[in-house]
């Protein structure tokens, strides 16, 4: 699986999804940030699921119906976390992901939108 992490993701995060086999890239390392709808697209394109903080990329999906191939939204985990959260995630919750659901994780629970929402 392919994963896009958004800049507001903590970088050491793709380290962690790489060590885990995933083809991770992450827009900090990016000359500049292309802004979100530029970011929805590129991960769209290369079929990767979207990792952010940011509520904006559900926005874009639900309201605007832009494609997406999947977002993982994490809520209420400090930097440190970030990367295992989203190990945990993308392993529970491939087959959804591979559907473009929306997820959104905090430390309490786990909700799923499907990606025929």
């Amino acid at each position: 699986m392919k994963i896009l992490l958004d800049t507001c993701i903590w970088g050491g995060a793709k380290k962690i999804l790489e060590n885990a086999g995933y083809d991770t890239l992450w827009v900090g390392d990016f000359i500049e940030d292309p802004g979100d709808e530029a970011i929805i697209n590129l991960a769209h394109k290369e079929n990767r699921v979207l990792v952010t903080l940011d509520k904006d990329f559900g926005e874009l999906a639900v309201v605007k119906g832009t494609p997406h191939s999947g977002i993982i939204r994490i809520v209420n985990h400090c930097a440190i976390e970030q990367g295992a959260a989203c190990v945990q995630i993308l392993q529970k919750y491939q087959k959804e992901l591979k559907q473009s659901a929306l997820i959104t994780v905090d430390k309490r629970r786990v909700r799923v939108r499907s990606g025929d929402s």
